[in-house]
């Protein structure tokens, strides 16, 4: 885990490790990227970690004694550790399993921990601002083991409501399942205090990370989690690579979610015995270079500050959201300016639906996402069906904010 003061971001030097910002669209400009909480762009020391793999060592991993099996076993297994430090897991590789996203991290908890423990009379307490592949998995778990699923509030200027959820969790709740930051609100949920609610009544905590590890420092013992999910593709990694962090305890008493090769120590006609955590929950060839690729991301946004980027995240932040106030037909979604929240703004033009809003931006090579963004339920109880999200990242400048102001102001002129 980054332990770096925070030190102003070079961000010219920064954009240069990233060869797609140089890239023109549309009518040939600049392409201006606020998508990052969709997928962030991937800078050339991961992108060198994926071609060194294939041109130098391209072997399965834990199958072979050759030169090129053992090269990649040695760095795919230090990759884990590696990923386990980044997050403050002492446990190293024990406590740190390669998954193909946050999505499957979360269901392979739900399956494998879930389907066993949960039964009729037993709860799982969510906030309304999950993202799908949460609130989904931990509702279809719940329809099949007959357990019930609880929702926390959120309130209007998008802050959890933690009076409510003192009220939800209880001596029947089995585990409390949480977004550390709210793709949608950019707000920042209170998971130590979270944790602490959960373990009061003996349940346990899952957390989705995907948007708070790529962009702050994130210490999952001093957060007091049992479970905690993040994906690759969002902290400039590859995609298809994600990591769940479980403690040793629990990952040692689960059994398997896939079953196949490499997860197994000894196989007769009538019996199996599963092979050592994190190896018995990665069943068949894994994600080598991916994993090897993931622990190099790591690295590069360590040797540049995670404290830096989560600084330089919440100036532009506050910057953005200065400008869009400019606008009196225009509403933003989640905490005010001025309060803590993450990278993350969403909100709707008077009259312009986000899709095409989205279009109008793409029309000026600026990127952003409409839609529900995976969280239907949330934008049904803020009472809209869609929304427009910039998102920020350490890449991203205040002149690209006023490339976003610019077209959004183009827009409200064609729809006038």
């Amino acid at each position: 885990m980054s332990t770096q003061a925070s030190e102003p971001l070079d961000v010219e030097r920064i954009r240069r490790d990233f060869p797609i910002l140089g890239r023109e669209v549309g009518a040939g400009d600049r392409l201006i990227y606020l998508d990052n909480a969709a997928t962030s762009q991937t800078p050339d020391p991961v992108i060198d970690a994926v071609s060194e793999y294939y041109r130098g060592y391209n072997s399965n991993v834990h199958r072979g004694i050759h030169h090129l099996s053992e090269e990649a076993s040695i760095a795919y297994e230090e990759a884990h550790d590696r990923l386990a430090e980044f997050v403050g897991a002492s446990g190293g590789r024990e406590e740190l399993v390669f998954t193909k996203n946050t999505t499957e991290a979360l269901n392979l908890v739900a399956h494998a921990w879930g389907l066993r423990e949960l039964g009729p009379g037993d709860n799982v307490v969510m906030t309304e601002m999950e993202h799908h592949s949460s609130l989904v998995t931990w509702q279809q778990i719940a329809k099949r083991t007959g357990a019930e699923v609880r929702y926390v509030r959120v309130d209007g200027d998008g802050h959890l409501d933690t009076d409510h959820a003192r009220e939800l969790v209880d001596e029947d709740t089995e585990m409390v399942s949480t977004v550390h930051v709210s793709n949608v609100l950019g707000t920042m949920t209170p998971v130590a205090e979270l944790a602490g609610l959960a373990h009061e009544h003996g349940s346990h905590i899952f957390v989705d990370g995907a948007q708070a590890v790529p962009h702050r420092p994130v210490d999952v013992e001093e957060l007091g989690v049992d479970f905690y999910a993040f994906s690759g593709h969002k902290m400039c990694g590859p995609t298809g690579i994600g990591c769940l962090y479980g403690r040793a305890d629990l990952l040692a008493a689960m059994e398997p979610f896939m079953y196949g090769g490499g997860m197994v120590r000894k196989v007769t006609f009538e019996e199996t015995t599963w092979n050592d955590v994190p190896w018995k929950f990665e069943a068949g060839t894994p994600l080598i270079a991916e994993g090897i690729a993931l622990a190099e991301a790591a690295d590069y946004l360590e040797d540049v500050g995670l404290d830096s980027i989560d600084r330089h995240e919440h100036e532009l932040t506050e910057y953005a959201m200065g400008r869009l106030e400019e606008f009196d037909d225009l509403e933003i979604y989640g905490p005010p300016r001025g309060e803590e929240r993450t990278g993350v703004v969403s909100f709707n033009l008077e009259n312009v639906h986000a899709h095409d809003l989205a279009s109008i931006m793409n029309d000026h090579a600026v990127a952003i996402r409409p839609g529900d963004h995976c969280t239907q339920p949330l934008h049904d109880s803020m009472g809209i069906t869609a929304s427009a999200r910039a998102s920020f990242y350490l890449y991203n400048t205040k002149a690209e904010v006023d490339a976003l102001i610019e077209a959004i102001d183009d827009a409200r002129q064609l729809f006038a």
